[in-house]
């Protein structure tokens, strides 16, 4: 993700000026940051993740939504999140695509994202009281971390074998890695479901 820095502006202006973009951006105190889009494995990657939560949560008080809406975390900073998962009714600033509620947020990484989305966006997501679980993808190599709310901190799980799932405990529900990966190619071999 390459960021490209923008004139500092205030949060109406940023939603303003984010509406009329084709182009996606999150705001960090005063300032827009533009994220540059993905490579076709990133977006394989974030679909298979959006319609996996969508069918272990057919029928329950979860849904998960798509990138694109904006999370606020808190009066400065709204971030853009891959996939977002509310509990009941989603809450949002009025008439705005600021999401309020999420209690889970997954970030696909790219060579330019890791950093960012591993340390940076870790904090602001563990400063919003609704967040229960922050999730990493890797989108080079098979890994997820899962990163719960702890009394210090935040408690990390890590997932690296194709065959691992990654318990979502507070959805109630696991995600395996061998369906988020699945077609996935690294260093020249497919992932095809199965450990390879």
């Amino acid at each position: 993700m390459v960021i490209e820095r923008v004139r500092q502006m205030s949060v109406e202006e940023f939603l303003d000026f984010a509406e009329n973009s084709e182009d996606r951006y999150e705001y960090i105190d005063g300032e827009p940051r533009q994220m540059t889009g993905g490579k076709l494995d990133h977006f394989r990657i974030i679909h298979r993740i959006q319609v996996i939560l969508e069918s272990r949560l057919a029928d329950t008080d979860f849904e998960a939504i798509a990138g694109g809406m904006l999370v606020k975390a808190g009066e400065t900073r709204l971030l853009a999140p891959d996939v977002s998962v509310v509990r009941g009714e989603p809450e949002t600033e009025s008439d705005t695509r600021v999401l309020l509620n999420p209690i889970l947020v997954v970030e696909v990484t790219s060579p330019s994202s890791i950093d960012y989305d591993r340390v940076l966006k870790r904090e602001f997501y563990r400063s919003m009281d609704s967040i229960e679980a922050y999730l990493v993808i890797d989108q080079h190599r098979v890994l997820a971390e899962l990163y719960t709310p702890a009394q210090e901190g935040w408690h990390l799980q890590q997932f690296s074998d194709l065959n691992a799932v990654v318990p979502l405990e507070t959805l109630g529900c696991a995600l395996p890695l061998a369906e988020v990966y699945r077609g996935i190619t690294f260093t020249g071999e497919s992932l095809t479901g199965g450990a390879k």
